[in-house]
């Protein structure tokens, strides 16, 4: 039910009213006083408030102006007995969501306050979900600050809290796995099992067991019954990692346990009942294999209610800098070596190369600078934040092409693959001076 907060410190009117808004279906919350409701406003109110204008103490107006230092998207329509042209375009332009002068219809103030809570429905709606994204984003290992990994984060998190199946597509090393584990993580299953099966390691005659267990007496040179992985991931999460290499002798009984949520145990008499949430993933097109005959599509078609493509590096415009830099500080920690920069080979191999195995590849990368393999140690100070290192990353590159090209813009803009303006920008923000560039020999 709606909420409204009414402000009148005329008893009458404000009992008539607070009685005719509850009969429309509001809940009203009535005060006499404006200082009073302003303390009681909750935080994100999702509801409308009408206030009166001529009031003692405080008067509608600064009562709008107080509203708004604590939340200018509060919807407010303000009532008077006294109004006019002038105080109507005051109120608006003051912030006041609509303006009624008494004696006003019911239902001209039931539809103005519809409409108010409209609005103001969908602001605390664009408040939570950007909210969600930044808590994605800050407590999230997903590294990334392109418009594919912003919008990735926003809809991890819409999907994790949904709670429903997900099939995650993208290339090897793109990180599918670690996507489904912060689906987990960030759901209403955490802290309950969460079990990872390789689809593509099971072998054809022991993986019905694994996955489905056995009765007592049901399997050679054992006399115990087992629970298979899915009965283990009960009352959590079952990830099928590589299901695309999932074989099809195990299908047919995959697709009974995602329609009926129950396993039917190898030697058992009854199947038993299951409480999953399904993620699964693959690296390549399940359509394209159903057509190939390599995947049923009765399985496919149960999957693909829900997909998540995971983009590879190459989509993800300017993150190649932030996720070296950061693999860079792991190789760091782990290896217990010093600061440093890149080569221009291994700038140029940065910018230019297609990255097939994606985030693995790049940070098997970072790795190899970390240790020397082949690059020129270029400091970095070592207290540096990240961006100030992902800044110096960036210089280099821009250098490295200007320097290659003995600075040639044109060239230059080629192999970094930016813009024109954009490099203008870049070079204007790390003080870069082109003339230098240009009065140096070509790189052999």
């Amino acid at each position: 039910m709606s909420e409204v907060i009414f402000v009148e410190d005329d008893e009458a009117l404000r009992s008539a009213t607070t009685q005719a808004l509850e009969l429309a279906g509001y809940t009203v919350i009535a005060h006499a006083d404006a200082r009073a409701a302003l303390t009681a406003i909750p935080a994100d109110f999702a509801g409308a408030i009408v206030s009166d204008i001529r009031m003692p103490g405080m008067d509608g107006f600064a009562f709008l102006d107080a509203v708004h230092a604590a939340d200018p998207d509060l919807s407010i329509i303000l009532i008077t007995g006294h109004g006019d042209v002038a105080m109507a375009v005051s109120a608006l332009h003051r912030g006041a969501f609509d303006f009624l002068t008494k004696p006003f219809a019911v239902d001209h103030l039931t539809a103005s306050i519809d409409r108010a809570i409209e609005r103001r429905l969908l602001v605390v709606e664009n408040r939570r979900l950007r909210s969600e994204a930044e808590a994605a984003q800050a407590g999230s290992p997903l590294i990334g600050d392109s418009a594919a990994m912003v919008r990735q984060r926003a809809t991890i998190a819409q999907l994790a809290a949904a709670d429903i199946d997900v099939l995650i597509e993208g290339e090897t090393g793109t990180g599918k796995e670690l996507v489904a584990t912060l689906l987990h993580r960030m759901g209403p299953r955490r802290g309950r099992p969460f079990v990872a099966v390789n689809c593509g390691a099971l072998i054809d005659g022991l993986a019905e067991f694994d996955l489905f267990g056995h009765a007592a007496d049901s399997v050679p040179h054992t006399r115990l019954s087992r629970d298979g992985q899915i009965v283990a991931a009960s009352g959590g999460t079952l990830l099928l990692d590589e299901i695309d290499s999932m074989p099809l002798t195990i299908q047919a009984s995959l697709l009974r346990v995602l329609e009926e949520r129950e396993v039917q145990p190898i030697g058992e008499a009854r199947p038993i009942a299951v409480d999953l949430r399904i993620v699964a993933t693959t690296k390549t097109d399940l359509a394209a294999a159903v057509a190939a005959g390599g995947f049923r599509a009765d399985l496919f078609y149960r999957l693909n209610t829900v997909r998540l493509p995971i983009p590879p590096v190459r989509e993800r415009d300017g993150d190649i800098f932030r996720l070296f830099a950061a693999f860079v500080d792991e190789a760091k920690a782990q290896l217990g070596r010093p600061d440093f920069t890149l080569t221009d080979a291994a700038s140029r191999h940065l910018r230019e190369h297609d990255w097939p195995g994606n985030v693995r590849e790049l940070r098997n990368f970072a790795f190899e600078s970390v240790l020397g393999l082949g690059t020129e140690v270029a400091r970095v100070p070592s207290d540096a934040d990240l961006p100030t290192r992902v800044a110096a990353y960036e210089a280099d590159l821009i250098e490295a092409a200007l320097r290659h090209h003995r600075g040639r813009v044109a060239a230059a803009l080629v192999d970094l693959g930016i813009p024109r303006k954009t490099f203008y920008d870049k070079v204007a923000r790390h003080g870069i001076d082109l003339d230098a560039f240009r009065q140096r020999p070509a790189e052999a």
